[in-house]
């Protein structure tokens, strides 16, 4: 259970922002930090918590962290990582605060001068994963996924009628293992890297293989079931094996992951298409921002 769910829903309001929120950001809403200027940053923090703490009764169970204080892309606003705990569960995103303190948004901000999907793409290596679609795609979906992820094999399923609806599209894997809740998904992520090592065609053999059997495969027989899908996609058993346990393939996911981290990812699956990001792959939204960006980007 999410922080979220302990506080009845107050935190996804508060850090609608967040991947792991709702798939649209939250409109930015408005209210007085304090009346005149507070020209003392840690004065202005202050005044923020205390601003939040009574906007949704936060008492003292509940811990806020805010800050520190760094530049946003709007001028006159500070944007303030806000950490808040309750229970030992912790949420973490940010909120904005305006530099004279009469104004505290939640949400984003962003710059109309800026493609604001520039710094995702930025951050998203696509060469050296596995892919499938033409390599000079004008789409690309890059998939965040964790093989023992329910949603994620829900995912693996739509991607099958996205691929064959869209041939001109590439799809690129990448690994984002929840290891706190998944306990072989690392596992079945290296595994597939080993794959792709030794076949980028088998990589895609052992991928579907591992979502199919999804509810076969546990902690105690990842490893056995994982040799057997790849040697069932006709790689070297005893290499495949090597691999496995090798510190450079799980280097290989964690820095998947690492990347995910970097784009603000924390739940799976997380889909970026052009660098737009969406969070769970519904696949009528999948299909609406495929279709804007073949008509905005065409031949």
């Amino acid at each position: 259970m999410s922080i979220r769910a302990l506080v009845q829903g107050v935190f996804a309001v508060l850090l609608a922002a967040l991947p792991c929120g709702a798939q649209s950001a939250a409109a930015p809403a408005k209210a007085p930090v304090s009346t005149g200027v507070r020209s003392d940053q840690g004065q202005l923090l202050k005044a923020s918590e205390t601003f939040v703490r009574e906007l949704f009764a936060w008492g003292p169970n509940v811990k806020v962290k805010l800050g520190p204080l760094s530049p946003s892309s709007a001028a006159d606003f500070y944007m303030v990582p806000i950490e808040v705990t309750l229970n030992n569960r912790t949420e973490s995103g940010n909120v904005f605060v305006s530099k004279d303190g009469k104004t505290l948004l939640r949400g984003e901000i962003y710059d109309m001068s800026a493609d604001p999907f520039a710094a995702n793409r930025a951050k998203i290596r696509i060469n050296g994963n596995p892919s499938r679609g033409p390599a000079n795609a004008r789409v690309t979906l890059v998939e965040f996924s964790d093989f023992e992820c329910p949603h994620c094999r829900e995912l693996y399923e739509a991607l099958k009628t996205i691929e064959a609806q869209y041939p001109q599209v590439r799809i690129v894997h990448k690994d984002f293992p929840l290891n706190n809740i998944h306990p072989w998904a690392e596992t079945a992520a290296i595994g597939a890297h080993c794959a792709f090592e030794q076949s980028p065609a088998a990589f895609w053999k052992v991928h579907d293989s591992i979502f199919e059997d999804q509810d076969l495969i546990s902690a105690e027989n990842a490893w056995e079931k994982i040799v057997g899908y790849a040697v069932g996609a006709g790689l070297n058993a005893e290499t495949f094996k090597a691999c496995l346990a090798s510190p450079g393939a799980k280097k290989a996911v964690a820095a998947d992951h690492a990347e995910g981290v970097a784009l603000g990812i924390d739940s799976t699956p997380t889909v970026y298409i052009n660098g737009r990001p969406l969070v769970g792959g519904d696949t009528a939204t999948l299909e609406q921002y495929i279709d804007y960006e073949l008509a905005a980007h065409p031949k």
